[in-house]
This record gives C-alpha cells, sequence and structure tokens, in this order.
C-alpha cells in the first residue's frame, strides 16, 4: 500500500502545483476546475492508502523500518519478486450478452436527457432486464 499511497499522493501534489500555475498564468475557470479535480482524485485515494498503511504498519515504526506484517502487498516488501504478485489467475467469466443489453439500455437513458423522456420507457427496462440476467448468470454459472 505504501508505493500506491506515495504515487498517488506525488499525483495530487503534481496536479495541485500544475493547477495553481495554470490558475495564475491563465485566469481560466474551467481548466482550473478540471486541474482540482484531478488534484482531488490523486489525493483522495492516496490519503487513504497512506492512513490504511500506517494504520496496519504502527505509527512508531513508519519511519525506522520494516516490520514483518501479515497481509502486507508485495510491492511494499524489498526482497519481492515478480511472481509474488501475480495471485492466481483462474477465474475469468464467460462470454455473456448482459453487458452489451446493460451498455444499450444505458446509452439510451443518456439520450433521453437530449431527445426526450419516452426514451427512458426504452433504457430503464433494458437496464433492469440486463441486471436480472447478470445476476441469474453468476448463480448459476453459465448462460441464461
Amino acid at each position: 500500500m505504501r508505493v500506491s499511497a506515495v504515487f498517488l499522493l506525488f499525483l495530487g501534489v503534481f496536479f495541485g502545483l500544475i493547477g495553481l500555475v495554470y490558475w495564475f498564468w491563465g485566469y481560466e475557470d474551467g481548466g482550473g476546475v478540471m486541474l482540482l479535480g484531478a488534484t482531488l482524485l490523486g489525493f483522495l485515494p492516496g490519503l487513504y492508502y497512506f492512513f490504511w498503511y500506517r494504520r496496519f504498519h504502527g505509527h512508531k515504526y513508519f519511519f525506522w523500518g520494516r516490520i514483518p506484517v501479515a497481509g502486507e502487498r508485495p510491492s511494499d516488501r524489498e526482497d519481492a519478486e515478480l511472481a509474488d504478485g501475480a495471485g492466481n489467475i483462474d477465474s475469468f467469466p464467460g462470454t455473456s450478452i448482459w453487458p452489451f443489453i446493460m451498455g444499450m439500455g444505458a446509452f439510451m437513458t443518456v439520450l433521453a436527457l437530449v431527445f426526450g423522456v419516452w426514451l427512458l420507457f426504452i433504457g430503464v427496462p433494458l437496464i433492469l432486464t440486463a441486471l436480472t440476467g447478470v445476476t441469474a448468470e453468476s448463480r448459476r454459472g453459465g448462460n441464461v
């Protein structure tokens, strides 16, 4: 978690600095707000990961060395190899039509914002049908 936290916090600081420079150089609202959003997208998960990293490792050991903790990520260990982070790779879903139907329902629902509310009568049932189909397919383990 430490590597992920440091990376995300670095991105938050980077986009924050770029946002400040952009704001005082260009005085443009749209880009400044987008860079503020990018800063928050770096800081929010980065601070979350950093909090949990410190909680699992203990405050007094954070700066003075590594303490072996059960359940730590391989990226946090200095002696880790690439194969340590591979995990168990044997659970891939089969082919299914339901993601396509869900996408079409979402597409129709978004089109309802542009062309009229009547498209909701097509989009919402498609989404509900796809949710039901995905749930039934995942419970039974095959095509429904």
